[in-house]
């Protein structure tokens, strides 16, 4: 048994990856659904190849720009902070989306619901002056964790909750009405048939 546990552990670590590649295409499906389905708006999403600017996507829709800081946990994981570089507060409406998911084995799906640090839409990232410098993880050959003078350290309770990707994406691009259902219907009909 302990054995299979071992080997479960390496499979899972070594296809940590994928799985935060997983998270990310389902978290930005449920954006560009509700965006569209429910809004009749489009979302352009673009992918940072590297996160030395605290970024891992950039959503537009509505006229607004967001540089998302992307951040996963279970909804029983006991994490009780996330680091964030300060470069995204250069960036502008920078935000943090900490996906909180569960997973159903049977249905074969995530639902997802979300952590929010950031300002409304349209707004820089709210002030990092205040919250801890972050330290590396393992000390130098002194046994000295330096600081990360780029990083710092926001603790759950500054994160708002949202429970559903409807208003979380009410808040990132500042939408609230809802599009008439027909409009988006015809739209979709029309785009099946100049397809066909």
């Amino acid at each position: 048994m302990t054995d299979e546990l071992a080997t479960s552990a390496d499979d899972a670590y070594m296809k940590s990856t994928f799985y935060e590649q997983l998270v990310e295409h389902v978290f930005i499906s449920e954006v560009l659904q509700e965006v569209w389905y429910y809004y009749g708006k489009t979302v352009e999403v673009l992918r940072s190849e590297v996160d030395a600017s605290g970024y891992d996507v950039v959503l537009e829709c509505n006229e607004v720009l967001r540089h998302v800081q992307l951040k996963t946990s279970r909804r029983e994981s006991k994490t009780a902070r996330q680091k964030v570089n300060i470069a995204l507060a250069a960036k502008p409406s920078g935000c943090i989306v900490w996906i909180v998911r569960s997973e159903d084995i049977e249905s074969c799906r995530a639902s997802l619901s979300y952590l929010f640090f950031g300002g409304e839409s349209r707004m820089p990232l709210p002030s990092l002056e205040g919250f801890k410098v972050a330290t590396h993880t393992k000390g130098n050959a002194e046994g000295v964790k330096k600081e990360r003078a780029a990083i710092r350290v926001i603790p759950k309770a500054k994160f708002t909750p949202i429970a559903t990707t409807r208003e979380l994406v009410s808040v990132l691009f500042g939408l609230h009405r809802r599009a008439n259902p027909s409009d988006i219907e015809q739209i979709t009909t029309h785009e099946c048939e100049y397809e066909a």
